[in-house]
C-alpha cells in the first residue's frame, strides 16, 4: 500500500462527508420552499415513517388495532426535509464506504496479479536454467556426467571429487593428518 495515497484517500472521504452536510442543508430548505418537493418527495416518506413509528410505539404499550393520525402538513414537512437530509448524507458516507472498498479490493487483486507474474517469471527462468544446463551436459565427452539429475529424472547425484563412497572416516582424498597446519602450541 502506497503511504502517501492512503492518507489523501481518507482525507477526500471525510471532506466528501462534510460537504454533503450543507447540500444535504440546502435541499432541505428547498424542499420546505417547493409545493412540488413538499408534496411529492417530503410528505409521503414522513407519513410513513409517522406511521411505523407510531405503530411499532403502540404494539410496545399493548394497544392493537389502533389507528394512527396522520400528521399535519408542516410536521410532516419538515419531518421529511429532515429524512431526506439524513439519506443525503448516509448515502454519501455509503457511496465512500464502497469507494474505499473498492480501491482496496483493487490493490489487492493487482497485487496477487503481481505475485503470480513474478512467480511465473521465476518458473519460466529456472525452466530455461535447466534447459541450458541440459545442453551444456550433452556437449560434455562421455564419462564426465554432470552433478545434477536432470529434470524428471530419479537419478542421484554422484559424489564429490575425491571422497570415495565408505571412505568418510579413511581421510581419502585429505592431506595427511598435520599436514599443512602449524605445529602444536605455534600461535598460542
Amino acid at each position: 500500500m502506497v503511504a502517501g495515497a492512503f492518507p489523501l484517500a481518507k482525507l477526500l472521504t471525510l471532506g466528501a462527508r462534510q460537504l454533503s452536510r450543507p447540500l444535504a442543508a440546502r435541499i432541505k430548505a428547498g424542499a420546505r420552499a417547493s409545493p412540488f418537493f413538499r408534496a411529492y418527495i417530503c410528505l409521503p416518506p414522513a407519513q410513513l415513517y409517522h406511521w411505523v413509528e407510531m405503530r411499532a410505539k403502540m404494539r410496545l404499550m399493548g394497544f392493537r388495532g389502533a389507528a394512527v393520525k396522520p400528521l399535519n402538513e408542516e410536521a410532516a414537512a419538515e419531518l421529511g426535509a429532515e429524512l431526506l437530509g439524513e439519506a443525503i448524507v448516509f448515502g454519501v458516507g455509503g457511496l465512500c464506504l464502497y469507494l474505499e472498498y473498492a480501491r482496496q479490493a483493487g490493490q489487492a487483486r493487482r497485487r496477487e496479479d503481481e505475485q503470480a507474474a513474478a512467480l511465473r517469471e521465476v518458473g519460466e527462468r529456472l525452466e530455461r536454467l535447466r534447459e541450458e544446463l541440459d545442453a551444456m551436459a550433452a556437449r560434455l565427452p562421455p564419462g564426465h556426467a554432470p552433478d545434477h539429475a536432470p529434470a524428471g529424472s530419479s537419478r542421484a547425484p554422484a559424489p564429490a571429487a575425491g571422497h570415495a563412497p565408505g571412505a568418510e572416516g579413511a581421510g581419502s582424498g585429505h592431506a595427511p593428518a598435520g599436514a599443512g597446519h602449524a605445529p602444536d602450541g605455534a600461535g598460542h
